[in-house]
């Protein structure tokens, strides 16, 4: 399991970095909260110990950020005990809570529960024929689509289009190559069958339809899902 620690005291992280390569796990460090969001992107951790307080970025902001895109278990380390400090933590995306100075035995505790509850969520995801991306779901035996968990009205060849790119996330595909595809032979002499499925996927499935999240163009390329 890698870990992800992130404070601006080098004395804690090399403390905590120490006990918790001692438990086995491998781990992964900085100092900023811009550095957490890069480092949860190019590193993909299990788990990420997050203090508030930081240069550069604090640690609210990052874990918003880390949230657009990962829902990778996150403990936020904090030197005030105050309720509404935890519930802004909470609110921000953060799975639990720990305040300065703390027990290192009870960090350790909480990284093990983290980790089962997170390891048990992703086994029963194996279990269930769904498949998710960012804010998009679709379950492939009722053929539903989803979008932040709300009922998206898909035509039949519409999520044959969705379920293909979710399937085979970032990878551009030519408007011919979707149509041979996707599309009975009749309709592959019309290439703006695509453009308009797309266009449509776009209106039901993104926050805005105009500036896209997942549903992407490469320029004179085609079009691809972006994960």
């Amino acid at each position: 399991m890698k870990i992800l620690v992130v404070d601006d005291e080098a004395l804690l992280v090399k403390g905590t970095r120490f006990n918790l390569q001692s438990e086995g796990y491998e781990v992964i460090t900085g100092c900023n909260g811009l550095e957490a969001v890069r480092l949860v992107q190019e590193q993909q951790p299990d788990l990420v110990v997050l203090d508030v307080m930081m240069p550069e970025m604090d640690g609210l902001t990052a874990c918003s950020k880390i949230r657009e895109f990962s829902d990778v278990p996150i403990i936020m380390l904090t030197a005030k005990s105050n309720d509404m400090d935890k519930l802004m933590g909470f609110d921000h995306g953060a799975d639990d809570y720990l305040t300065k100075p703390f027990n290192i035995l009870e960090l350790k505790a909480r990284i093990r529960a983290l980790l089962r509850r997170s390891h048990a969520g992703k086994q029963q995801e194996q279990f269930s024929n769904t498949l998710t991306i960012g804010s998009i779901t679709l379950d492939l035996d009722a053929r539903n689509a989803y979008r932040a968990g709300v009922l998206a009205d898909l035509t039949a060849k519409e999520f044959d289009v969705i379920e293909f790119l979710m399937r085979n996330p970032n990878r551009v595909y030519s408007r011919e190559a979707l149509l041979d595809t996707i599309w009975t032979y009749e309709y592959r002499s019309d290439i703006r069958t695509v453009d308009v499925h797309i266009r449509r996927l776009r209106e039901k499935l993104e926050e805005n339809s105009a500036e896209p999240k997942y549903i992407m163009t490469k320029w004179g390329v085609g079009y691809y899902f972006k994960k």
